[in-house]
């Protein structure tokens, strides 16, 4: 890996918006009484006149930023992904969706990784939630280079944007050379045996699964999917036929996410046998966040697991 520090992307989004504000006078950051957990404190801190505390009414927040997305602004929207996917959904269908206003809404704590918070709290539903708003682009960075760029991308199109990041350290494996663009895959192992594509957090977990299956002669294509919506069906497509065999791997149920994007890609163009790994159907519960995962089968243990299955 380039670097074996860990690294939250909720912080690299914080410094991402500080960043985009040194350069770019229309950002402006709105937060639902949660800037010390989501990191917008620290564009408080730079910018104080351009971040807007809309206290805890998620739904409103909301609105305000697609009224200031009206004026030429571009706000960045700002909360835990249960409110801002769940709470505010229908605000953000209408207000922002349905006029395609330009808003660009980051949610952090996304996962059952929320960890000690609970159910109510780990949102694992909000990539099926938001792919259903025509026009709205999804996605998740792996690690805080990636969310940085993510972050800078997003303020470069026009248009309505998700993008949800985590709250615990996850290691940086990317170059700060790397070139992120929306809506491309990024292939980061080859191999022929099968493929694994992973988002977000559990991407490093899958680059360790494939290195595991390789030690033992199993090579196994490792894709970094973090644009869920607009999927790489190109990539999806040509992976099949290549390696014949896909899994996938999310941080989110297995119903609406990742797994069934990709598995409709497969179904209409190339049908080929698939596993998804992620929450199979039910809520999560308070504990420490790497013990969760483990529970969860989302780890690279299990990654294993499952591609030798379908190999097999």
């Amino acid at each position: 890996m380039a670097d074996v520090k860990k690294i939250a992307t909720r912080d690299s989004y914080g410094n991402a918006l500080v960043e985009l504000g040194q350069v770019r006078e229309d950002v402006v950051v709105l937060d639902a009484d949660l800037a010390g957990a989501t990191k917008t404190a620290t564009f408080k801190k730079e910018f104080p006149a351009r971040h807007f505390n809309c206290g805890i009414a998620e739904s409103n927040m909301v609105g305000v930023g697609a009224g200031l997305s009206t004026m030429g602004l571009i706000p960045f929207v700002s909360t835990f992904a249960m409110f801002a996917a769940g709470r505010a959904y229908e605000q953000v269908r209408n207000t922002i969706g349905y006029p395609h206003l330009n808003v660009k809404i980051c949610a952090t704590h996304g996962g059952i990784s929320v960890g000690e918070d609970g159910a109510s709290h780990q949102c694992c539903e909000d990539f099926a939630l938001m792919r259903t708003i025509p026009g709205m682009t999804v996605m998740c960075p792996s690690d805080d280079v990636e969310a940085r760029k993510m972050v800078h991308a997003a303020y470069e199109m026009e248009g309505p944007v998700y993008i949800r990041f985590g709250r615990a350290a996850t290691p940086v494996y990317h170059d700060e050379d790397f070139p992120f663009v929306i809506g491309k895959g990024e292939i980061i192992q080859e191999g022929t045996d099968a493929a694994v594509i992973a988002t977000g957090i559990l991407v490093p977990e899958a680059i360790e699964a494939g290195k595991r299956l390789a030690a033992e002669g199993i090579q196994v294509r490792v894709i970094n999917m973090a644009t869920i919506k607009p999927l790489d069906e190109a990539l999806v497509i040509e992976t099949a036929r290549t390696c014949k065999k896909i899994v996938t791997v999310e941080e989110h149920n297995i119903l609406g996410g990742l797994g069934e994007a990709v598995a409709a890609v497969l179904a209409e163009h190339c049908p080929v046998p698939m596993r998804r790994i992620g929450v199979r159907d039910e809520f999560g519960h308070s504990g420490p966040a790497a013990e969760l995962l483990k529970q969860f089968g989302l780890t690279a243990d299990h990654i294993v697991i499952q591609t030798k299955e379908i190999i097999g």
